[in-house]
């Protein structure tokens, strides 16, 4: 039988690392200043998210989430020994476009040199923090279907660019970095059914959309800046909006949830499970899904200490930064599970 296997995992991050006690120096192209911009410290960041930096990319203007995607991609493609002319399905999971609109993914497609008439097919998502799960969920279905027979799946965020570096912001601001993650996937003929992508789910609940939302192109307001956006009285909309409670208790909830669900229906157990990687919003949740799920916590892998929230990248780029560091290895086994902004969830189990 045909089954979707992960050929090659590729990520990138930016060279600047920003730590918790340069953050509170920043301004809003974050450069840093000579005094306090942000009423925050390396403790209160540390003790609420576990994160110590993060990474940002120049404040140029130059850099784009398709930039960042083009890195990984490219690593992703070598990883699998697979050419960008033959991927025929490009799918970018990302909240920060490079512009409204068209998506990232055809940006991408024309920077791998694979555009014109004969170009693949590109997806965007829009699914924030689980766009992998959602993402991989549908490269697996055209894989086995055989709609497509090699899909670029990545995840890139550009958050530094617009996020408020103020008192006023710093429970969603000290959270996010800059970072991308790619997968290739493609067929395998195999009678093996813990082979591949062995399982995928994914759900949302719209009742929690509000929880976390960023409103600039609301609908309802036309023009969408219809204010200064340099005066802090008028600007809130500019930025993304954060419930944190709400948003921890219902991220740990599901996760815990989701990640029974996946054992369940595929009758495995932590027996069968190399590693635990789930998305990375919050030390505190993962510790508290690891707990509540009785997940060995020695198969749980973490990197948001390192680059904070990456949002659609977080899974691909904890894998290979595991992998990077020799504890990954081809032919483990992951569960991985995720929550975002929606509310939206999923869970995977695949073997690398």
């Amino acid at each position: 039988m045909i089954r979707a296997t992960i050929l090659g995992v590729g990520s990138y991050v930016p060279e600047r690392v920003v730590t918790n006690d340069e953050l509170r120096y920043l301004d809003d192209q974050h450069v840093r200043r000579d005094t306090v911009q942000t009423e925050t410290n390396d403790e209160w960041i540390r003790s609420r998210s576990g994160i110590e930096a993060r990474r940002y990319v120049p404040n140029d203007g130059v850099t784009t989430s398709s930039d960042l995607g083009l890195f990984a991609a490219r690593r992703a493609l070598d990883d699998a020994g697979v050419t960008a002319q033959e991927i025929d399905c490009i799918i970018f999971a990302t909240l920060s476009p490079d512009i409204h609109f068209p998506g990232n993914a055809v940006f991408l497609q024309s920077k791998l040199g694979v555009d014109g008439e004969a170009g693949c097919a590109c997806y965007d998502i829009r699914q924030q923090c689980s766009g992998f799960v959602y993402g991989l969920q549908m490269a697996d279905t055209f894989v086995r279907t055989g709609t497509y027979r090699r899909v670029l799946l990545v995840g890139a965020e550009l958050h530094s660019h617009s996020l408020d570096y103020s008192t006023r912001g710093r429970d969603v601001m000290v959270l996010f970095g800059d970072g991308a993650g790619a997968v290739v996937i493609g067929p395998k003929e195999t009678d093996d059914p813990r082979d591949g992508v062995l399982y995928t789910h994914c759900g949302a609940d719209g009742s929690g959309a509000m929880d976390l939302h960023l409103k600039i192109f609301e609908i309802k307001r036309a023009p969408f800046v219809s204010y200064d956006p340099r005066d802090r009285e008028q600007n809130l909309s500019m930025y993304p909006q954060m419930n944190g409670k709400k948003v921890f208790l219902n991220a740990a909830r599901t996760m815990v949830q989701s990640v029974g669900r996946a054992l369940e229906k595929t009758g495995l157990t932590w027996d069968d499970i190399d590693w635990f990687v789930p998305h990375q919003a919050n030390l505190r949740i993962n510790e508290a899904v690891v707990q509540y799920g009785n997940i060995p916590p020695e198969k749980a892998l973490n990197t948001i200490q390192q680059y904070g929230n990456t949002t659609a990248a977080t899974v691909p780029l904890t894998i290979d930064h595991h992998r990077k560091l020799g504890t990954v290895k081809k032919g483990d086994v992951v569960l991985s599970t995720v929550f975002g902004a929606g509310y939206t969830w999923g869970s995977a189990i695949f073997r690398l």
